[in-house]
């Protein structure tokens, strides 16, 4: 099978839902039309993760991050054009289409390609994205629109479909997964270490909420024993200023792993999530997370059990106090957080689902070929 893969954020957690597609469908051949977020990770760099037997690159050059009508109207027909000439090849039997920008322009132009077999998979619904509620409603007006453009919408979590219900549109989802034996194998025991560390992990942006980490950390400038550890950057790195916060930069997958192994506790403190990768390696590293109550977040707590979410600062304050003076209850937690990946964020499970969707385009295609032939 031939599957078409279109994204615009090509980095981060997209980037990983990605690759993880096509590592658990190693059979088929996988096209990746991708832009490019220079100032998170370039291109090249991202590419090198990717298995190269079953994965081929396209650059979709005038693509870029923000609303701009000229700019997006030169992506979309850049877009349509690669579809079209991989669709004439025989290269399209499903398009898979990841995050929003890339949502919204690849049903258009795979509505003007003549290709119907499209999922559209959002990571994060947009409309959540700011406190703006202008802006908001502007987003539900765009998903509306291009879900009567066609496609079929498959979310990331339960707690994003719902989202997605609430503003009429019928989709369906499957759980993001991590490989519980990629990642559990960077698990080693605690070494000895002065002080107890709550860690977080990803870009330092506004959705990440930082300035919600910088007061939850502030109120531990005076313990000498806790810090407060955020494995990323950003353009919001001036707001944790907080000199118990360490700011790692950039850092490669595995060195992130063995931070975040090391650490007592994860925290996000995000305003809304798809379903964080970063949250589910935590778990599969056994780590106790300490969760924001947001869309994607909530999937993820067994409250008391593998961690507890948090609607404050107060209540995340509490939840950390708790976990610094009961530390033995942090490696049963820790447990319950990998028993819990395992049965319900196993990348192995979940996301052969999705070649099951591609599958039904793909012998529906098949059934149209035949019956016009004859």
């Amino acid at each position: 099978m031939k599957i078409v893969h279109v994204i615009e954020p090509f980095a981060s957690g997209v980037a990983v839902f990605v690759k993880s597609l096509t590592e658990t469908m190693p059979e088929d051949l996988h096209i990746i039309i991708h832009g490019e977020r220079k100032q998170v990770m370039s291109a090249k760099d991202v590419k090198r993760t990717f298995p190269k037997q079953n994965v081929r690159f396209i650059r979709w050059k005038s693509v870029q991050r923000s609303i701009n009508p000229f700019k997006d109207f030169l992506a979309l027909s850049e877009l349509h054009n690669i579809l079209k000439r991989l669709s004439k090849k025989g290269f399209v039997d499903a398009v898979h289409l990841h995050s929003s920008k890339s949502g919204f322009l690849g049903r258009v132009a795979c509505r003007l390609a003549g290709i119907k077999n499209v999922v559209y998979t959002p990571n994060g619904a947009p409309f959540l994205s700011s406190g703006n509620p202008v802006t908001n409603f502007l987003f539900k007006q765009i998903e509306r629109f291009g879900n009567g453009v066609g496609g079929k919408v498959v979310c990331c979590s339960a707690s994003e479909l719902a989202e997605y219900q609430k503003i009429g549109i019928n989709a369906s989802f499957i759980n993001n997964g991590v490989s519980l034996k990629e990642t559990s194998g960077s698990i080693a025991p605690l070494n000895k270490k002065s002080k107890f560390q709550v860690i977080t992990t990803g870009r330092i942006e506004d959705q990440k909420n930082p300035t919600l980490f910088n007061a939850i950390a502030s109120f531990f400038e005076d313990y000498e024993q806790i810090e407060f550890i955020w494995a990323g950057d950003g353009k919001e790195r001036g707001v944790l200023n907080s000199k118990n916060i360490i700011v790692t930069g950039w850092q490669e997958p595995d060195t992130i792993k063995e931070m975040v192994s090391q650490a007592d506790v994860f925290i996000s403190t995000s305003l809304f999530e798809g379903l964080s990768f970063s949250v589910l390696e935590a778990l599969a590293l056994k780590k106790p997370v300490l969760l924001s109550d947001c869309v994607g977040n909530s999937d993820i707590i067994k409250t008391g059990l593998n961690g507890d979410v948090f609607n404050n600062e107060i209540e995340a304050i509490a939840n950390i106090l708790k976990y610094f003076n009961n530390k033995e209850m942090l490696e049963v937690m820790g447990d319950y957080s990998f028993d819990i990946c395992g049965s319900k964020f196993n990348v192995d499970l979940n996301f052969k689902e999705y070649r099951s969707i591609y599958h039904v385009f793909d012998k529906k295609k098949k059934e149209i070929s035949l019956a016009v032939a004859s």
